[in-house]
């Protein structure tokens, strides 16, 4: 947040012009912002795989019905503010590629605001918003790849399929040392970039490969490959990479943004996808799970608690902006447009969430559903 905040007082200050050259200056074959989007968000990304495969296998997504609630509650989070993006943007068909824009749930954020208010909030909606969220990024992980990739070259490609192939040799092999992953993680980054496929998704092949033994109604031991690399990352991405990825591209010039461009179609698609659709999507699904007997109310948690956590969804930021660079590639004054209405989105989410939810009382019993 404080990154972020840097970042815009920074664009609308004398220093702006430094600001933007420096992130554009060569480093090698990329510019800077090109190695923390495309290198530094690889980490991010690779994190975000790892938490995917553990709560899949060994967590709060390992059974089916587990994942009823947030499953559902993830896709009506995901559809809704898609749509009403597309209504806002349905006159301009250069916009209508940021529909994905308004469908991300940034965990870290969402999940930071659920701690700050301690003890209002029971445990069973944080590990509903972690399982969600989590739903929300394989959905996200999932249209980048298929909606948001460039042309494809085969032999790139080709090698990158191959080093996969390679990394689930040494995963069926049993082999525990971390190195041989990183050096192939590498080299699939490399192919990925060259491929056409956004490279940050070589982050997400790679940690799918990164072993996690299960036995059936006995956890993994937290010594565990992944366990240990999770571990490792978190601080380095929580401290260092999201920072970075904020400041570098949450900069905008508020200054020089027209009366006009400021309720252009684009920041109004994103702004109410994620202030509107989200919470109307999340607990519209929520409710309707619940209510029909699909799932039950997480435990010792009121409905009005349920809808400030699903307000709390809208908070977009790290993934949303992610989206909105390679939804709008080369395109400075839409990705601006996109940069506005995710700050706006988040923020009056983030407030609005932290307020229901502080005055929301918490239920000794949770509702029962129907039937």
């Amino acid at each position: 947040m404080a990154a972020a905040a840097i970042a815009l007082v920074i664009a609308n200050s004398p220093l702006a012009p430094a600001y933007s050259h420096t992130l554009h200056l060569d480093v090698g074959p990329l510019s800077l912002l090109h190695w923390i989007n495309d290198g530094l968000m690889a980490l991010f990304f690779l994190l975000v795989g790892l938490e995917i495969k553990r709560e899949f296998l060994d967590g709060e997504l390992a059974t089916w019905p587990r994942r009823v609630l947030p499953g559902l509650a993830a896709a009506g989070g995901m559809i809704v503010p898609a749509l009403i993006y597309l209504a806002i943007n349905a006159g301009q068909p250069a916009n209508v590629r940021g529909w994905a824009v308004p469908t991300a749930t940034d965990v870290a954020f969402a999940l930071g605001v659920l701690m700050l208010l301690g003890k209002r909030v029971p445990v069973s909606l944080k590990i509903f918003l972690t399982a969600l969220a989590i739903i929300d990024d394989l959905g996200a992980v999932a249209m980048i790849a298929l909606v948001y990739t460039n042309e494809l070259s085969v032999i790139w490609l080709g090698l990158a399929i191959a080093t996969v192939v390679l990394l689930l040799v040494l995963n069926r092999a049993r082999v525990t040392a971390l190195a041989p992953y990183l050096i192939f993680g590498a080299l699939l980054w490399f192919f990925t970039l060259k491929s056409g496929v956004h490279a940050t998704l070589a982050g997400v092949a790679l940690a799918l490969t990164i072993p996690l033994r299960v036995s059936p109604g006995k956890p993994d031991d937290e010594q565990s490959l992944l366990h240990r690399l999770e571990q490792a990352l978190q601080p380095w991405v929580g401290y260092l990479v999201v920072p970075m990825f904020g400041f570098a591209n949450a900069g905008v010039r508020i200054a020089g943004i027209e009366g006009g461009a400021a309720f252009g179609d684009i920041p109004l698609g994103v702004a109410a996808g994620l202030f509107f659709g989200k919470q109307l999507g999340v607990f519209g699904s929520s409710w309707a799970a619940i209510r029909f007997g699909f799932a039950d109310c997480p435990r010792d948690a009121s409905l009005l608690q349920l809808y400030g956590v699903s307000v709390l969804c809208g908070i977009g930021f790290t993934m949303s902006l992610f989206v909105g660079l390679l939804a709008f590639p080369g395109a400075p004054e839409l990705q601006g447009g996109v940069k506005l209405g995710v700050l706006v989105g988040s923020l009056s989410s983030a407030l609005l969430g932290t307020m229901i939810l502080l005055f929301a009382r918490r239920e000794v019993a949770a509702p029962k559903s129907a039937g």
